[in-house]
């Protein structure tokens, strides 16, 4: 055995698991962890300017792709509660991530110690283990634990606090008899698979509504088989978008109360039978339950057994693995499908694709300020189908969900149900570091894009190269929107005249020099016919300097965006179209 300090067994750790990637800001109670790591050399570390930045972004890395586990690191307080935002980001989506943070001695816990705060129970609520580690002979155990249960069942975020005596304090540790805990996911029986494709085949208009379940599970190319199989139309949710390409025949758009398309909804609520895979059955999706289950019978395949039944009771529950599944349902599908045993579904999955070339919204607008509408046409020309897309909240990632187009897994990452402004640019560049060789385009709205634009900095001095386009009309239109059911506009409104900055007209922040001040290039567009110039600008930009390059969209002031409180009542502010130039980048050219 080899007596070594309890931090550099936990990084040798952190290399034999597979997670090499960290993110994170130094302090006195994490430098010897920090020493462990320069020792080791192993682990590449971006250094974040604000430590929430730095969970965004080891949650961003999280994102890019399959089986990636991205590390935040820092003091326990303040960075730890920093962290919290980031930890509900990933916890509320599913993700793994690996906090690690710097205590003080144990002796100190309990006398209010300079920067000690109870991190651990603070972090619990949105963790799937935080602890704070008293004995330096468990270091290596509690790693390893955290590793399994990231893996485990619904994935999710741990936090692990270590005082900087149990850093500092040598164990006897052997790394090359160091395995990692077997990962533990239920599968489905046969039996009970053979039962929901029975309750399926029974109906006339069956849905699969696609979860971020699939995405975590890498089982993706199995949905669409599936999907292929049957010859029945799917539905992803937002935090599935991209499980089914947007062009592929059988993805019958996305339902909800915003981030959705009108063929979506219609197709969903023409459906009599609807199976959800690896999906939670959010209430932005959803809407009321009894217009959203209405007529319907329901089958749910999920993870986590207490998400069956957690919002609504289906007919039939499985717990599962999504990707076990999926694999269980094709092989019977492909079973009934060579004995002749599958109903046709053909008329039904051509009535979807009807309402999917017809039922449109207006994207074409020629005005001045621009509307938000044009800025996704534009886009959808500009950038290609390898493209990676990387949102929030707000307006303009609700307009993006309605109007851009995905056309794979991973493709679309976004912080669906915590939905934290700021957490737009962290998570691109950890998205970045994840797909190093992408393109990557981030999509916020004014005030997303200042809660951290510091962040920028850590683009710049690290080469980290994506474009972020900003839609800016100086309000947090979102909030805007919401307010006109209670008559007013209070408190909303960014813009002010910059004396420093009188080329803004009034908008307020000049987001151009802030992000040229930090290191990177940024253009600004206030003529809709130049939204494609400035996008391949953009991209010139970014390949030469390597780094973030802003586009920066003047809009007009007042949007409202398509959303309502039913999916069957969503409240359409805009005209709509009525002919293919009305929306030119449709996926389907307008059919009158």
């Amino acid at each position: 055995m080899t007596k070594m300090r309890t931090v550099d067994a936990a990084v040798a750790i952190l290399e034999k698991e597979g997670a090499t990637e960290a993110f994170g800001l130094p302090g006195a109670a994490i430098n010897p962890f920090y020493s462990a790591m320069r020792a080791h050399g192993g682990i590449r570390h971006t250094l974040a300017r604000h430590v929430e930045g730095a969970s965004h972004m080891a949650d961003g890395f999280s994102r890019a792709k399959d089986g990636n586990i991205g590390i935040c690191i820092g003091t326990s307080g303040p960075a730890g509660t920093d962290m919290i935002t980031g930890l509900y980001a990933a916890w509320a989506d599913s993700i793994p991530m690996l906090c690690i943070t710097g205590q003080a001695p144990v002796a100190k816990l309990h006398k209010e110690d300079f920067q000690a705060v109870d991190i651990e129970s603070i972090a619990k609520p949105v963790t799937k283990m935080a602890m704070t580690i008293l004995e330096p002979g468990q270091v290596p155990g509690a790693f390893q634990k955290a590793f399994q249960l990231m893996r485990s069942g619904r994935p999710g975020p741990v936090l692990l606090d270590l005082p900087i005596d149990v850093q500092l304090a040598e164990i006897e540790f052997d790394i090359d008899t160091y395995e990692p805990l077997p990962v533990e996911k239920p599968k489905a029986s046969r039996k009970q698979l053979e039962k929901a494709l029975d309750m399926l085949t029974a109906a006339k208009h069956p849905l699969i509504v696609a979860g971020g379940g699939i995405i975590n599970a890498g089982a993706s190319a199995q949905l669409v088989e599936l999907a292929e199989t049957l010859n029945i139309p799917v539905i992803p949710t937002l935090m599935g978008w991209g499980t089914i390409p947007d062009d592929h025949q059988l993805m019958a758009g996305m339902v909800g109360l915003q981030t959705s398309h009108r063929y979506g909804n219609e197709n969903y609520l023409q459906s009599d039978f609807v199976i959800g895979i690896g999906n939670r059955w959010a209430n932005r999706h959803t809407g009321g339950l009894e217009t959203y289950t209405a007529g319907r019978t329901f089958v749910h395949i999920d993870i986590e057994p207490t998400q069956i039944g957690r919002v609504f009771s289906p007919d039939f529950g499985i717990a599962s693995d999504a990707g076990a599944a999926l694999e269980g349902l094709v092989e019977l599908a492909r079973e009934r499908q060579a004995a002749g045993s599958l109903p046709d579904y053909s008329g039904w999955a051509a009535e979807c694709q009807e309402r999917k070339a017809t039922l449109h919204r207006k994207t074409h607008f020629e005005n001045i300020p621009i509307k938000p509408q044009r800025v996704y046409e534009e886009m959808n020309k500009s950038f290609g189908r390898d493209t990676t897309y990387v949102s929030t909240i707000g307006l303009s990632q609700i307009a993006g969900a309605q109007m851009l187009h995905v056309f794979g897994p991973r493709k679309w990452i976004n912080a669906g149900q915590a939905g934290p402004l700021g957490w737009t640019a962290p998570a691109a560049l950890g998205v970045v570091r994840g797909k190093p060789d992408e393109t990557v385009v981030a999509l916020s709205g004014d005030y997303d894009f200042q809660f951290m634009i510091e962040e920028l900095a850590v683009g710049a001095q690290f080469n980290l190269p994506y474009i972020h386009v900003v839609v800016n009309n100086s309000y947090l239109g979102l909030i805007r929107q919401s307010q006109r059911g209670f008559n007013m506009e209070q408190n909303v409104s960014l813009a002010f005249e910059n004396i420093n900055s009188p080329e803004t007209n009034g908008y307020g922040v000049d987001h151009v020099k802030v992000a040229e001040g930090l290191g990177c290039k940024a253009v600004r567009v206030e003529n809709p016919n130049d939204l494609g110039a400035a996008f391949d600008k953009a991209k010139a930009l970014a390949g030469e300097f390597k780094v973030p390059v802003v586009v920066e969209v003047i809009l007009e002031k007042i949007t409202n965006i398509s959303m309502g409180v039913e999916i069957n009542a969503v409240n359409e502010f805009e005209e709509l179209a009525e002919t293919s130039a009305d929306a030119p980048t449709a996926i389907l050219a307008m059919q009158a």
